[in-house]
């Protein structure tokens, strides 16, 4: 590589730029952003709000499931992803059954939180057996797969940070709100799980943000695989024209070597025996 080949300041800055706008964009993609965050959170106070007012399980619990089902359309109108919207569905779904069958409105809560904190033991499972869950959902989205894991240190640490920062934040919400199901009654853990809903994931966004922002940027496994796939194809290529331009060479030196031999004399064609 020459001078005027190696990359400049400039482009490198460019380039990590990309990175870290591209990494942003997944970070919120993975996560919902904006609507994710109106999905998990509209359907439980519209939940508690309305159980506050009038103590009656079954009215609450519709209203919640026609306002989760009613985003979920307008998702769908926007031609947005619906895998946020599906959840928060079934979630709802499931939680105004629970409390509708039970006759308690905690029950409504129930499936979230059991999904809350099977979520951050997974977390933190994954962080300990060196396999943190936010690379494994982060790294298909930025083209490097689980490249980070053997060839890019500094982000397999970044990604293990940002996991137990889910993990730990996750089971400290899950601390909070069981004790509150187990002893509390449905208004205090309704409002208090709404508070908790969107500070937390915020906490947990912008810490992994923290982290990738300082980390290496991604390797770009699929645009190695491309050029890999290009560089073959191209061989192959002139593999072929070699061999093509080869051929007629190869005949005309095959017939100047007989024409030579004809040419010899005899005795030095066959030399005489012993």
């Amino acid at each position: 590589m020459t001078e005027d080949d190696k990359p400049t300041s400039a482009e490198e800055d460019s380039a990590a730029d990309r990175s870290r706008a591209a990494a942003d964009t997944a970070l919120l993609e993975a996560f919902g952003g904006v609507w994710g965050m109106v999905d998990t959170t509209v359907p439980g106070l519209v939940f508690v709000l309305l159980y506050t007012i009038n103590r009656d399980i079954h009215l609450a619990a519709l209203v919640a499931l026609g306002i989760t089902v009613l985003l979920a359309l307008a998702r769908l109108i926007r031609k947005e992803t619906l895998k946020h919207a599906f959840s928060g569905v079934f979630g709802v779904a499931f939680g105004a059954v629970f409390a509708m069958m039970s006759g308690d409105a905690k029950n409504f809560y129930l499936p979230g939180m059991l999904y809350t904190l099977g979520l951050a033991i997974a977390y933190v499972l994954s962080a300990v057996f060196r396999y943190p869950l936010i690379g494994v959902l982060l790294g298909p989205m930025l083209k490097e797969n689980l490249s980070w894991r053997t060839r890019n240190p500094g982000r397999f640490r970044a990604y293990t940070k940002a996991t137990w920062a889910w993990g730990l934040i996750l089971l400290a919400k899950s601390a909070i709100l069981f004790p509150l199901y187990w002893w509390g009654d449905a208004t205090q853990l309704g409002w208090v799980k709404v508070a908790l809903g969107i500070p937390p994931f915020l906490l947990c966004v912008y810490l992994t943000w923290i982290f990738l922002a300082k980390a290496p940027p991604p390797i770009d496994v699929i645009a190695e695989m491309e050029a890999e796939e290009k560089a073959e194809r191209e061989g192959e290529r002139a593999k072929a024209e070699t061999e093509r331009i080869g051929e007629p060479l190869l005949a005309e030196w095959a017939d100047r070597i007989v024409d030579e031999a004809q040419q010899e004399p005899a005795d030095r064609r066959y030399p005489p025996r012993p």
